[in-house]
């Protein structure tokens, strides 16, 4: 049985055809995943017994640090890596088709705001900006450069330009995203108070131990006051995978059609949770067909009936990431 194809991932609409389509991929990464394959063999998991997407194993995110997770046997168009510490393990994705990222940004994107081209996009990532091998710095200057939008951009840390791009993007009344990293978002507001009801203001977490953490509540009325918005934006994604979620605001997340969210029991990995039942998180993302789709993050969240989630922060112990790891 061949993969599923682009046109078949990213047109999923329904329980069925995602369930369908994750039980091919899940058949095509045993069969072609070195590292996937070993590890459902030492969990003594036939493979042919796997019959529906709640016996799909996960493979632990700790494995990206560890070895190289491909499907294919095409090498890495490209490298993602994580941010960490000095001295840290990171994590590194082998992108064999940068295509399947790229299409799976676009069409989220799509999804969830509409065409990118009426936008403004305005970037404050400084940590990112300031390491090679960032996955959200490769979407963001793609998003930048399907705006066509002149002032579209990065900003480093020349906050006064930002604020003179925000204020004529006000003026203009044309549609304007400010994606930021959240120490950035917080260090912007202490000298440039606006209010700009219209913007879109969307953080993608992470203090990069430049602030203290703080919960999601007391952060978002901060950046609500601040840049005078009725609610922040948010999204989930991480080096692992190439698809992301996103927050319109209270924090709450929903997935693009090729993306799911299952909660495992945190004493027994292999369990899975009802909803509302906090856990560890677990995402199966098609789009990281050519590696796995297949993962057991190491945050904490809950899911509800209507397929959102939320994310409760992260297990104790556990790496400090750059993904969106804000404690609720």
């Amino acid at each position: 049985m061949n993969a599923p194809d682009k046109q078949q991932v990213f047109s999923i609409n329904n329980t069925a055809e995602f369930n369908k389509i994750a039980l091919q991929i899940f058949n095509h990464q045993v069969k072609n995943c070195a590292v996937y394959s070993h590890f459902i063999s030492g969990l003594r998991i036939d493979p042919a017994g796997v019959k529906s997407v709640e016996q799909i194993p996960f493979l632990p995110i700790e494995f990206f640090k560890s070895h190289q997770i491909l499907s294919t046997g095409e090498p890495a168009e490209l490298i993602f890596t994580s941010s960490g510490t000095t001295g840290m393990i990171t994590s590194r994705h082998f992108v064999a088709d940068k295509a399947w990222y790229e299409d799976s940004f676009r069409n989220a994107f799509g999804l969830f705001y509409g065409d990118i081209k009426d936008y403004t996009v305005l970037a404050l990532l400084p940590s990112y900006l300031e390491r090679e091998g960032s996955s959200l710095i490769y979407m963001v200057e793609d998003l930048i450069a399907q705006s066509a939008n002149a002032g579209s951009g990065f900003f480093l840390y020349n906050h006064d330009e930002l604020f003179h791009e925000l204020k004529k993007q006000q003026d203009t009344k044309k549609p304007t995203l400010l994606i930021g990293v959240t120490f950035g978002l917080l260090d912007f507001i202490e000298n440039h108070n606006i209010n700009f009801p219209e913007l879109l203001v969307m953080e993608t977490g992470g203090m990069k131990g430049r602030r203290k953490e703080m919960i999601r509540e007391e952060l978002h009325e901060i950046l609500c006051e601040g840049f005078g918005v009725r609610a922040i934006h948010s999204e989930y994604g991480m080096t692992e995978l190439l698809s992301q979620a996103y927050s319109l605001g209270n924090g709450i997340f929903e997935c693009p059609p090729w993306m799911k969210i299952i909660i495992r029991d945190t004493n027994d990995p292999i369990s899975t949770l009802q909803n509302g039942k906090t856990g560890g998180i677990n995402v199966i993302d098609l789009a990281n067909i050519n590696s796995c789709s297949f993962i057991a993050t190491q945050d904490l969240g809950k899911t509800f009936a209507d397929g959102s989630f939320e994310v409760l922060g992260r297990f104790d112990q556990s790496d400090i990431r750059g993904c969106n790891l804000l404690i609720a």
